[in-house]
Order: C-alpha cells, then structure tokens, then sequence
C-alpha cells in the first residue's frame, strides 16, 4: 500500500522515524528491497544536524562539519565525485608558546614540506612516545583497528592513554587541541580507541566540504524516495503492539509492522520513553560564521588553526577560512571564515566578540571589518564518546521496533550510515520472521 500523505490512518510496512543520515540510509536500503516505507521528519528539509543554508551568497552549515571521503561507509554508499568535494589541507595551524607551526601531511601537501618540517623538528623528541600511542593504527583498514587496539591495551580515556605512553609538551597540547575539535571534549573523558578509530580516518583521507554544502549529502541519500518522504511531520508519540506499532502524527496515525526511531539519542530516548533507551549524554558545539575581505588573509588558507599553548587566549576549539579552501562557499572576492567553540553545562557560551577576536589572533589577522553571517548553537551536536567504546550497540528493542543512529555506533558520519544500515538489515529480518 502505498502511503497517504493527507489525513487519516496510513498503514504500511515500515514508518521511520527522522530523516537524518541514519534514517535515509535505512529508508532507501528498505526501499531497495521492496519494502513500503514512510519517513517522517518534523523539519523542512533532511539531514537532521547534517543540514545547510544560503545566505547572501554564504553557505553555512550547521556547525562546522567536514565530510571525510576515506570512510568505508562514505566509499561504499555515497557518491563523492557527484558532490564536488573541496579537500580542506591536510594538516594543521598551531598557535604555539613560541609561535605559530604548520604541520601537514608531506603525501598531501608536498608544497607545505618545508614549513613542516620546521614545525616538527622541535616536536620530534616527544615522536617516539606519540608513535607508541599510535601503534595500534598499523592495521589495513578501519574495520580491523578497533579488535587490534583491543588486543594491545585496555581501551581508557585518551587522556589516560596519552600519559600512559608519555605524550607531552608541544606535541601533546597540540594533540589535544586536535582531537578536542572532533569530538567536542577537552577533558579528555573520551574513548581512546574512538580517538585511534578518528586519527586513522585523517590519515586515510582529507576531509572535504561538498560544492553545495553539507546538506548535499543528506539531499543525496533522499533521492529516490519521493513520496515516502514527508517533511513537516512530526512523530508525537509511539505505541507497540501485538502486530506492530503505531506512530501518532499531527496528520493522522501511522500504523506499520516495523517502526525505526532515527533521531538522535535525546530525541529517541523522549519517544520511546523506555528503560531499555536512555538519554545518552552529548557534547555542543557553537559556531560562529563571518564574511570578510581577502586582505590580510593568507593566501594558502583553509587550513584549520588551534590554540595548542599552554594558556590559550580565547574559548575556540578551531577556526578556519573555509572559502580558502571550499570557494564555493562565499561570493568572488569574498572570504567565510568559521569559529568553533564546545558547550557543555556549566560552561559560559562565548559571545561574537570573544570569538572573533580568538579566530582573528590565530589567523593573524584583523579582527575589524567582519560581518556576521549566521551563528550556530547546537548543544547535542555528536553523542559522547566515553571509554570504554561501546559501537555496534544493540538496535533491535522488540519485535516491532528498531532504534538508530550515531548513538548506536560511533559518533560520526561513519557511525550514522553503519547504523542506519545496520537497522535496514535487522528490520528485513524482523519483516521475514512475522510473513514466516
């Protein structure tokens, strides 16, 4: 039966719930194996914390996010070369105690050789201990890394982990600084074998912004589903039973043999309201975008800047000129430079001036003549990710129910499509054994 967008009792297969990457991925696999399917998302558009907007010529994503095209989930359902990736550098700008270094990956950016090298060689003594952290990454692929770090050591928090193998100094403040803008914790609580699972990623791949944004890719994944998709249609309640389960709509009941919760991990938990799915805590992200000139900007822009010193000036975890890298991103002789700060409870939320002066002294720039374009508070921007990792998390929670998303796996862009197509597979599963 195909489903009724208008008023009144719909029945089909399978209702999902939430049209993020999770819940798209699992629809179209759904609907690949013939299986009728509804989405139901509350807002305009998909994506859920992956969504985009235009102003005045700007592109501005929800927070700054980057698509990694190295991993094995992006590889094997997206179709990167369709979303005009633009690689930001393959390295890192750090505001040291003594000055700023630029460190880069030499088989990436061979014309940023000579200013690595000067940036690493006094990094060097602390090389050896950075390396015994880091040994559980030779291993072939992602899919191998986490059973082989499992092997070598106990997963910890990564700080933990980095005292234990004596990463210090420059190199470790650095480190963190890093690794604090992925995964939004400065305090170090996160899973050091999600931290591997992430370093690894960098090392396979150069993150990228798509030509039309990151909302390209969740406009992507809903190609195809066409009338299954119905935006602006929120899922109010939820209610299992003995041949199915039936989801409340401002738009009249849904009635399905299998219900996917897709949202993110708050939003399940407040659906589902059952011991079996509580709340799982999360990390924020607030971001700052601002429209400037090109004078005073570096000409070989793009890269991503942190405050690795001792006592950092500001509240950003990073900045970026991201049309340096991504000109798609801002109008011709325009540049867009984004901020990023963590939110966390208990934690001042940065004002506009705090962090354009912090982006401004990182980019060595001045901090005059920038023009707000939008700013981004997402207090639920990823899952946390505390040691020790638990991904591959259990996604079946009845006969009639299927529970996805980052919460579920890993807190990425890998862990949402995994996750989703975790779920497609469990609820065929489910399908076959009620026809049976």
């Amino acid at each position: 039966m195909s489903p009724d967008p208008g008023a009144g009792s719909t029945e089909v297969d399978v209702v999902v719930v939430g049209a993020g990457l999770a819940g798209l991925q699992c629809a179209r696999e759904l609907v690949g194996a013939g299986l009728d399917v509804l989405v139901l998302e509350g807002a305009d558009g998909v994506g859920g914390r992956v969504r985009s907007a235009h102003v005045d010529g700007y592109t501005v994503d929800r927070g700054f996010q980057l698509l990694n095209p190295a991993y094995p989930a992006v590889r094997r359902w997206v179709d990167t070369a369709a979303l005009g990736l633009q690689p930001l550098p393959a390295g890192v700008a750090a505001r040291l105690d003594r000055g700023p270094v630029r460190l880069a990956d030499p088989r990436r950016e061979p014309a940023l050789l000579g200013a690595t090298l000067r940036g690493a060689v006094p990094l060097l003594g602390r090389a050896p201990a950075a390396a015994r952290w880091g040994r559980p990454l030779l291993t072939r692929d992602h899919r191998g890394l986490v059973a082989r770090a499992g092997r070598l050591r106990a997963d910890r928090e990564l700080r933990d982990a980095l005292d234990q193998h004596r990463v210090r100094g420059d190199l470790r403040r650095v480190l963190d600084a890093f690794l604090s803008g992925v995964v939004l914790d400065d305090t170090g609580e996160t899973s050091d074998h999600f931290a591997l699972l992430l370093t690894r990623a960098f090392l396979d791949g150069t993150p990228a912004l798509p030509r039309g944004g990151m909302q390209a890719l969740p406009d992507q994944l809903a190609r195809g589903l066409g009338a299954r998709l119905h935006l602006r249609r929120e899922a109010s309640s939820l209610t299992l039973g003995a041949d199915g389960a039936t989801v409340g709509t401002d738009a009249g009941p849904v009635h399905a043999r299998v219900v996917v919760v897709a949202t993110s991990g708050p939003a399940a938990a407040a659906l589902v309201d059952s011991p079996a799915l509580p709340a799982p805590p999360t990390r924020g992200v607030v971001t700052h975008w601002w429209a400037l000139g090109t004078g005073g900007l570096d000409p070989r822009g793009g890269v991503l800047h942190v405050d690795a010193r001792t006592r950092p000036t500001g509240p950003l975890v990073n900045t970026a000129v991201v049309s340096a890298a991504a000109p798609s991103y801002a109008p011709e002789g325009r540049h867009l430079v984004q901020a990023s700060a963590l939110l966390s409870p208990g934690r001042r939320v940065p004002d506009e001036a705090a962090m354009r002066r912090h982006a401004a002294e990182l980019l060595g720039t001045s901090s005059t003549g920038w023009d707000t374009v939008a700013r981004h508070e997402v207090p639920d921007a990823l899952p946390a990710q505390p040691a020790p990792l638990r991904h591959r998390q259990e996604q079946v929670l009845g006969p009639a129910l299927v529970v996805c998303g980052d919460h579920r796996d890993t807190a990425s862009l890998q862990g949402a499509l995994v996750s989703g197509h975790r779920a497609a597979g469990s609820v065929l599963r489910l399908v076959r054994e009620r026809v049976g």
